[in-house]
């Protein structure tokens, strides 16, 4: 179906049940953010606290990516939108399997005509794996920008990756002000 607007793509979202997850969910976890902005920022999938409150990232993983946000100017109530490959949390957290990822991504295509991002963020390798590549390194690969169509990719870790290791906050600082040249290059008002 070709949603004209977000308000009727968001509603046949929260009524989705075709996956597995949808018995296990408390609710969808649409997206968050502002659905004009030039920037999305795509993780794999809700965990316990975005299932409960029905907001991507708002965990301690999204208090850390919010700190990141922050330092490059970026604020996911005003200048960037949120989403994930799956809108339903994954038991205990798990991956979200193949068959999920297929069941749910054309919600995520939708969103994606929608905003018309120039700029997509994928954070972590399920994420920069369904997105951009199938064989994906985000240790690799992180901070490299992709173009495919009209659009630039850039995978980068996963906030709760970081802080599962904290080692490579670094490494992802870098990639957010690699992210912060790319939108002063291609001119984006944030």
């Amino acid at each position: 179906m070709k949603y004209e607007s977000f308000t009727e793509l968001k509603e046949d979202c929260l009524k989705c049940e075709k996956c597995p997850l949808a018995t296990t969910r408390t609710q969808v976890v649409f997206g968050v953010g502002n659905e004009n902005a030039d920037i999305l920022f795509v993780g794999e999938g809700p965990g316990e606290n975005e299932d409960l409150q029905g907001e991507p990232f708002v965990g301690k993983a999204g208090q850390l990516l919010d700190k990141y946000l922050q330092v490059i100017d970026l604020d996911r109530k005003k200048n960037i939108y949120i989403a994930n490959i799956v809108k339903c949390r994954p038991p205990k957290n798990r991956d979200p399997e193949a068959t999920e990822q297929d069941s749910c991504i054309e919600w995520l295509r939708c969103q994606t005509r929608l905003i018309k991002p120039k700029i997509i963020v994928c954070l972590g390798r399920i994420s920069a794996q369904k997105l951009i590549s199938e064989d994906f390194k985000v240790t690799r690969q992180h901070g490299e920008f992709i173009k495919k169509g009209n659009i630039y990719f850039m995978g980068t870790f996963h906030p709760a990756a970081l802080l599962r290791n904290p080692g490579n906050k670094p490494d992802a600082l870098s990639d957010f002000q690699a992210l912060r040249e790319k939108i002063k290059e291609l001119n984006i008002e944030i």
